[in-house]
């Protein structure tokens, strides 16, 4: 497309009455629905026997950092993955497979409430405790892992509300997960809220353990680790969000080794808890801080004398108290290879991916009830040394049968893949998916753009053909991995066309997980098959990186908790456009919903979009909402604007609820959504009835 595109513990203060324990959590799980099969579940008549179901490849996924690592005779942290796939219901059946000898995967259909409260189930070796999408809670107690229990994964869980309203509470033990004496524990995309006493308390030897990717708040002992005299624990935490809690955030004594990075820690004004401390590192502990944002925090880095720490590339913005360092620590890259996120982008990305995934413990059956019948997928292996089935990801498409009615996953090992790739029509139900430790380890990228020529004479690529990665198939899928159009326009200021597609997509039911898309202009275009044909896309987790209408095209499309990097010119200069959308009347086009605008580029340089009548079609009714969405100082007061003759206002450019310097109130340059047309601009809407689940 052309360019004319938070001293001691403190109470909380001025905290209202609440009621206690579970009968408050039941009131308030009551009022919720899951859907026709599910509620408050344990209610007798909505009650159904756990069922066994093939492992989708979320229940196959293993842990990064320490829980990765080979030791005390465990190779990494899987889980249950080895064993039979169930979905429970009630406290007997979590129970009974937890608490069983053999490996299982246990999927958490709903909320069950805990009784008698502060129950903590004792969970055996060779489990994954999994909620099912964003349904799965465990209400008034939570789980213990005793000595010796190892390879162990709890994910996607709300753990809350054991909380028995004394706010310094000595007298309850009620944790979200108390681990003594364990090893290979991954604790990842949890919501763990409102306990009687610690979310997550590591103790007494437990030792590679990874926490990532968690909700944590509203608590007072927040996360410990310790209660022993030994130098043992091996401790990865990254990617959490600790927001209204007061102490331990955490709290590391005696650690071996404590690799913290890319975590936001939040103590927002006017909220009723005010931190004590952040991060602590205690007694002989060894730690490593890096990339992680500290706002408004009150000692916000703190350490014992007798302690090592490390700090590197943290951002502190309104933080008061200590901040310390000193002494040598360790490199964490001799014991696993990660990669750090910039601390800039860490609260928009935690807002936004923290916390449970409505991918992850969905399986292809319908939503919340028991899966069975679920045809395993088949994988193919891609590695560039040659230690893979593949060397390239175009050899791996190639090999999917034609018109198969069964997913196939193509699996690529880490490393940079300098290729073009095409998925056409008639190969649906495939995906791509990276097996390294981060989406940045796996990287499909190369240079075309419009202009560039095709190496047999025959003209130039053109916006589409330019694409690093073209989808023609319904029903693909992309996951921890890369995309990326690296084409050089200050080295090819002479080529007329420098639209440089990373990923087209031209299908129906893309989803699109945890990946990074990444370009200049037109990184993302997201189009349909034919203009009388819908396509649906649903991105979330992600990252999408442009500077001139990277994100454009006719298909119904939502980017949901994902952050939107803005960027440079090649030249330097700040100005661009977020979307263009080229939606048929009719038609949903381009959500953009609980994300993030930001980037490092100029304030007041970017419109959030401008509508594109892709070959001058005035019949096209071009739309960008953009709701729930925290808008850097980059986006323009007025955001939206006009393209090749045709008006914004005469389509359907709108905002709800955004936040942030770069959100404004409604004016005649800025329409903003009614609650009630806010309603009717939901995800599902968009979606249709389809419901992206993870395979």
């Amino acid at each position: 497309m052309s360019e004319q595109h938070r001293s001691k513990p403190r109470h909380r203060k001025g905290r209202k009455a609440l009621a206690v324990g579970v009968p408050l959590a039941l009131t308030a799980a009551g009022t919720l629905t899951y859907g026709a099969d599910l509620g408050v579940l344990g209610s007798g008549a909505q009650r159904a026997s756990a069922a066994t179901a093939a492992a989708p490849a979320w229940a196959t996924a293993a842990a990064d950092g320490f829980a990765s690592v080979d030791a005390l005779g465990q190779n990494g942290t899987y889980g249950g993955r080895d064993g039979e796939t169930v979905t429970v219901r009630t406290q007997a059946e979590l129970e009974k497979y937890a608490t069983a000898e053999e490996p299982y995967v246990i999927v958490v259909a709903g909320t069950i409430g805990m009784a008698p409260v502060g129950k903590e189930i004792k969970v055996r070796s060779d489990k994954t405790i999994v909620g099912a999408g964003t349904s799965g809670q465990i209400v008034g107690g939570g789980f213990f892992l005793g000595t010796g229990v190892h390879n162990v994964i709890i994910r996607n869980l709300t753990i809350r509300d054991s909380y028995q309203g004394v706010w310094n509470d000595k007298e309850h033990d009620f944790d979200a997960v108390q681990m003594d004496g364990a090893h290979h524990v991954w604790i990842d995309h949890n919501d763990l809220r409102h306990m009687a006493d610690g979310l997550i308390d590591v103790r007494k030897d437990s030792t590679y353990v990874t926490v990532s990717w968690n909700k944590l708040s509203d608590n007072n002992k927040t996360f410990g680790i310790g209660w022993t005299d030994n130098v043992t624990t091996d401790i990865t935490i990254h990617h959490n969000w600790f927001r209204e809690t007061e102490q331990r955030n955490p709290s590391t004594d005696n650690a071996a080794h404590a690799h913290l990075y890319n975590n936001f820690l939040e103590d927002a004004p006017g909220t009723d808890i005010t931190s004590s401390y952040g991060n602590y590192a205690r007694g002989r502990t060894s730690m490593v801080l890096e990339n992680s944002y500290f706002q408004g925090m009150r000692n916000p880095v703190t350490k014992d004398a007798t302690a090592t720490l490390v700090q590197r590339g943290n951002v502190f913005s309104g933080t008061s108290g200590r901040n310390e360092s000193g002494g040598t620590a360790f490199d964490p890259k001799k014991f696993y290879a990660y990669t750090l996120d910039r601390a800039a982008d860490v609260p928009a990305l935690l807002r936004s991916g923290a916390g449970p995934r409505p991918s992850i413990g969905v399986t292809s059956g319908a939503s919340g009830t028991s899966s069975t019948n679920v045809k395993a997928a088949a994988t193919l292996t891609v590695a560039k040394d040659g230690s893979g089935q593949y060397r390239t990801v175009q050899a791996a498409v190639n090999a999917v049968p034609a018109n198969s009615t069964s997913r196939v996953v193509i699996s690529v090992k880490p490393g940079t893949y300098r290729e073009t790739v095409r998925v056409p029509s008639n190969k649906p139900h495939v995906t791509i998916q990276g097996t390294g430790g981060s989406r940045k380890d796996t990287v499909i990228t190369y240079g075309n753009a419009a202009g560039t020529p095709k190496p047999d004479g025959s003209g130039t690529y053109g916006t589409s053909g330019s694409a690093t990665v073209a989808v023609e198939a319904d029903d693909f899928q992309a996951r921890n991995l890369t995309i990326a159009n690296d084409f050089d326009e200050a080295a090819h200021q002479s080529l007329s066309g420098h639209q440089a597609v990373a990923l087209r997509t031209a299908a129906d039911k893309v989803f699109l997980d945890g990946v990074i898309v990444t370009g200049d202009q037109d990184t993302l275009l997201l189009d349909t098959a034919a203009k009388d044909r819908l396509g649906r896309v649903y991105m979330s987790d992600s990252y999408v990186v442009g500077n001139v209408d990277f994100i454009f095209g006719r298909a119904t499309a939502v980017i949901d908790r994902s952050v939107i990097t803005l960027k440079k010119r090649w030249n330097g200069t700040s100005a661009g456009y977020v979307t263009a959308p080229s939606t048929p009347a009719g038609r949903k086009g381009i959500l953009i919903n609980r994300s993030a605008v930001a980037g490092d580029v100029s304030a007041g340089s970017f419109h959030l979009g401008r509508p594109w009548h892709a070959g001058g079609d005035a019949s096209l009714d071009p739309q960008t909402t953009v709701r729930d969405t925290t808008l850097s100082a980059a986006v323009k007061s007025a955001p939206w604007t006009d393209m090749s003759g045709f008006s914004w206002k005469d389509d359907r450019f709108a905002e709800y609820r955004n936040t942030g310097p770069g959100a404004g109130p409604a004016s005649t340059d800025r329409p903003q959504l009614t609650a009630d047309q806010a309603a009717g601009q939901e995800v599902a809407d968009w979606l249709g009835g389809w419901v992206p689940t993870a395979s």
